[in-house]
């Protein structure tokens, strides 16, 4: 016994002593960890700086019912069971019950709220016993983010999202996708827990021991007004057509900036909601639309010109043993660019093949030349592939040239089409399609996003001249004709698709089709270019691209004719103040030091205007009067706040 005494005393001597440290530090870590802290993820913001998709923080506020020494609970507990009452709408003496119930089990992380918002947040940890903190009243916080999109459904897809599993593999979608990772995410902050049992972790203090950083907004290029306009045109033509799904893009001409960008898709319910970006991702076969950039390759090859008379028979050819068809009795003798306008098939098939059937590379490489056989490379993740055959591939025969003169046997994303159709309207310029126009922090730009240039120039002036007519024409005597307006121009083409036709017999028992209209308008002076695509329209109603997208095209034309009129924009003068700069330079720095001064929010939304107040780093209270733009604030700029302090905002 007596050497077993000694053996045990020895043992405890080198636990205390030898491996001591090694065993505290053992017990330290099981019991004490830092816990990362979310930022708050930066804003998505419209061309106006209208809030698209915004983090909105949530709290959950729980106390620790043993932390509190015994005197200062029983002098708090009736006063805060009270505000409970008055908060939350249950009788005072029920919370009494169930806070003094939580001290005898000695509950260390009881409930006392959740899911609440910032303001109800300080609201509560104002409350008696609350009011003393983590360490003498038991005060313990969780805030966590939920993203939103105040626009609701319209542009949520391209907006979009992005999502983090447990094993830390992320799903982005859209803009909020494309960009999380470098912009929008933030920095996570470290935050001190101790574990309290049955897998709870107790914040320690209350507050963290770093702070996190937040992400920076994003400002894209969608006009909310076209948006709208946009996404309620497409909307009515896909309930009307019963169709499958669909996708319309409006671009600003000059620049490529996206103004606005829907994709609809069928419910088995029969509505529509943004499932996939059709527009950026979807390739398909373009039918018709093709046909401008097969007439264009011609032209500018000097192998016809618009006078060249081409046969389109009585509307019924074989090429190479297959039979191409036109709609109706079919056109006979035409001119190159009557059959443009008409949207022959055999006519379009017919050029190409005579004039480059015995060398394919010639026009093949010129599609390559304005790069057609690559993806745009958007900021959007999830860009299609466009699939242009080649002599050797799988899908290359003698059909091949004149399948692709009327845009089968090829496929290209929506978005790729109306680049090269912007590149029409833009004098030849083909510009990358843009989504960002910059991304900021604290108004103050981080980086820049200009127009980008893929081909200076796709043509001659000549050719260039030559289309543009075409598609003018197209619009006023062709197969675009029904959207023809006395009082606003719009130049296009239309275009028909069969789709799901790889067995023909299955097909004509149940004939899908692809109806798309790209273009733009003005038709002199372009402004905007649009594609409206819709895919698998129920053939009872109609199908064809003049009937199906050419309204929605036309729709959105008028709109934005009427509710936003198109008008020169002039240049602001390169004017510089050194007061102002002095000034705005002076405020920004003890913005950045202090994060205790009132901002200049007049002229702002005042949804923004209240999201930047409370997220100062001086708690103050804000009570807005009116809704709409800020005209007027009751603290100045510059001024220090207080604590508690009471801004009242005024808008319009």
């Amino acid at each position: 016994m007596f050497v077993f005494a000694i053996a045990v005393v020895f043992k405890l001597c080198t636990i205390q002593f030898i491996q001591g440290d090694e065993y505290r530090a053992l017990a330290e870590k099981r019991t004490v960890k830092d816990f990362d802290i979310e930022p708050n993820r930066g804003n998505v913001y419209s061309a106006d700086g209208s809030l698209l998709a915004t983090s909105i923080p949530k709290y959950d506020i729980r106390i620790d019912a043993i932390q509190a020494k015994e005197l200062v609970f029983n002098e708090h507990i009736g006063a805060l069971a009270d505000s409970l009452s008055v908060f939350r709408g249950k009788s005072a003496s029920y919370y009494k019950d169930i806070i003094r119930k939580a001290r005898r089990n000695k509950n260390r992380y009881f409930l006392l709220a959740r899911n609440i918002s910032y303001s109800d947040y300080i609201r509560m940890r104002n409350f008696p016993l609350l009011n003393l903190g983590a360490i003498k009243g038991g005060l313990i916080v969780e805030q966590t983010t939920r993203r939103e999109h105040p626009m609701g459904e319209i542009a949520a897809r391209s907006i979009g999202y992005e999502k983090i599993d447990e094993n830390n593999y992320a799903t982005r979608v859209g803009i909020d996708g494309a960009f999380g990772e470098k912009y929008l995410r933030g920095v996570k902050g470290k935050r001190l827990k101790q574990k309290i049992g049955n897998g709870q972790w107790k914040p320690i203090a209350d507050f963290d021991q770093v702070e996190p950083k937040d992400g920076l907004d994003v400002y894209t290029t969608i006009d909310v007004n076209i948006q709208d306009i946009a996404h309620h045109s497409l909307l009515g033509q896909l309930e009307k057509y019963e169709a499958e799904h669909g996708c319309v893009v409006v671009m600003d001409v000059k620049t490529g900036e996206i103004r606005a960008i829907s994709n609809l898709a069928k419910t088995s319910k029969g509505t529509y909601y943004e499932r996939l970006n059709y527009a950026v991702g979807e390739s398909h076969e373009p039918g018709s639309t093709f046909k401008v950039i097969a007439m264009m390759a011609a032209l500018e090859d000097k192998v016809i010109d618009t006078s060249t008379v081409v046969d389109t028979k009585n509307g019924r050819k074989y090429f190479y043993g297959r039979l191409i068809n036109d709609s109706g009795p079919g056109h006979g003798k035409i001119s190159a660019a009557t059959a443009l306008e008409v949207s022959s098939n055999i006519g379009m098939a017919t050029i190409i093949d005579d004039h480059y059937s015995n060398n394919p590379k010639k026009f093949l490489d010129r599609l390559s030349k304005w790069k057609l056989d690559q993806p745009l490379g958007v900021s959007i993740i999830g860009e299609g592939k466009p699939d242009i055959p080649k002599p050797g591939a799988a899908n290359w025969s003698r059909n091949a040239l004149p399948s692709m003169a009327y845009g089968y046997n090829l496929t290209m994303t929506p978005l790729q089409t109306l680049a090269f159709y912007n590149a029409i309207a833009n004098n030849g310029e083909l510009i990358k399609p843009r989504f960002i126009r910059s991304v900021k922090s604290f108004d103050k730009d981080v980086e820049v996003f200009r127009k980008e240039v893929l081909v200076n120039k796709i043509c001659s002036n000549k050719t260039l001249a030559e289309i543009q007519d075409m598609l003018k024409n197209v619009v006023i005597r062709g197969t675009g004709k029904r959207m023809y307006s006395e009082t606003f121009s719009m130049a296009g083409k239309t275009g028909t698709a069969r789709t799901d036709y790889a067995n023909y017999e299955e097909w004509k028992e149940d004939k899908k089709y692809i109806s798309s209209f790209a273009g733009y308008f003005p038709a002199d002076n372009p402004k905007y270019s649009c594609i409206v695509v819709i895919h698998k329209p129920s053939t009872e109603v109609g199908y064809y691209g003049a009937d199906v997208s050419g309204p929605v095209f036309k729709r959105i034309a008028q709109k934005i004719y009427t509710d936003t009129p198109i008008v020169d924009e002039v240049e602001a003068l390169n004017f510089k103040n050194n007061a102002v700069d002095e000034d705005f330079e002076t405020y920004y720095e003890n913005a950045r030091k202090y994060k205790e001064l009132m901002p200049l929010v007049i002229g702002m939304p005042a949804m923004d205007a209240i999201a930047l107040l409370e997220n100062l780093q001086v708690n103050v209270k804000v009570k807005l009067n009116g809704s709409g733009i800020i005209k007027a604030q009751s603290v100045e700029r510059h001024q220090k706040l207080k604590p508690n302090q009471t801004i009242i905002l005024e808008a319009s």
